[in-house]
């Protein structure tokens, strides 16, 4: 397939599949933003495959299917995904076997997974989501790669117990709970926090989990020093907009069992729009 067709691809892909991290995307100079397109395209296919409909069987033979392709990753490919990513590895040392890790995180999720502690929900949380800030890292560059590396790690912990959050009432109806057991237990919300009585139990946890995930932002936006300013500006709009979400969560945690939280378009173009201008600052 002609690359440059491949690229198109990826990034339609990529805005009309991953709108909140394309925000920040867009902000990148043409050449890390096709390639960051081509990873973020791959991991929309591997997230598809575990939040589909197919049988559990299926999706794991889909998902070792992938696993191969990665193994053959060329700008010549036939597959517009595949060609977009071997011509970002012609350009960026990416960590593609980071990519691994983020098929194991999404088995677990069609495996059923369940977390007894946090430290178990770590793990998970590094595989789904730790895995694309690695893989970020490499498209960016950095001062320090392996330190990079690292808290971008930290990073993806923070934006996926984001996710958790908000889509709490999203994955209670697909069958799946990420918030540990301990936890859970402590607050006293039993094992279905949509059904705790009293709803003020589960308005506790979430708080909780809010400032867990504070955490590991702190720790994760320790990496912002090491980029360049336009790399940098993209990571402040992708954390940006996840932060605020954190924040309405926290503020009214019980609205995590009615709906998902989000942001309305205008809200997230203004905080890429700042992150821009800080970098230019």
């Amino acid at each position: 397939m002609n690359v440059l067709a491949a690229e198109r691809y990826c990034v339609a892909v990529t805005r009309t599949r991953a709108a909140n991290f394309y925000y920040g995307i867009r902000l990148l100079p043409e050449d890390k933003r096709m390639a960051l397109c081509a990873v973020y395209a791959m991991a929309r296919r591997v997230d598809d495959i575990g939040d589909g409909p197919l049988a559990a069987s299926e999706k794991l033979r889909l998902l070792a299917d992938v696993r191969s392709s990665l193994h053959g990753l060329s700008p010549g490919s036939s597959d517009p995904v595949v060609a977009a990513l071997g011509n970002a590895g012609e350009r960026f040392d990416i960590p593609f076997d980071a990519f691994g890790d983020l098929i194991d995180g999404v088995e677990m999720d069609v495996a059923g997974t369940s977390y007894a502690r946090f430290e178990d929900l770590e793990v998970y949380c590094r595989r789904v989501a730790g895995s694309i800030g690695r893989l970020s890292v490499g498209v960016f560059g950095a001062a320090d790669r392996e330190r990079a590396l690292g808290l971008a790690d930290d990073l993806g912990v923070a934006m996926q117990l984001t996710n958790i959050l908000r889509d709490l009432r999203e994955d209670h109806d697909r069958g799946r709970l990420y918030l540990p057991l301990e936890d859970l237990e402590r607050f006293g919300c039993g094992t279905d926090p949509l059904s705790a009585v009293p709803s003020a139990a589960v308005g506790s946890l979430v708080r909780f989990e809010c400032g867990r995930a504070r955490a590991w932002f702190g720790r994760g936006l320790q990496m912002l020093p090491l980029l360049d300013a336009r790399s940098s500006s993209c990571v402040r709009a992708m954390t940006g907009i996840y932060r605020r979400i954190l924040t309405r969560v926290e503020r009214t945690p019980e609205a995590v069992l009615r709906r998902r939280v989000s942001l309305p378009a205008w809200e997230k173009a203004w905080v890429a729009a700042r992150s821009l201008a800080g970098a230019s600052a």
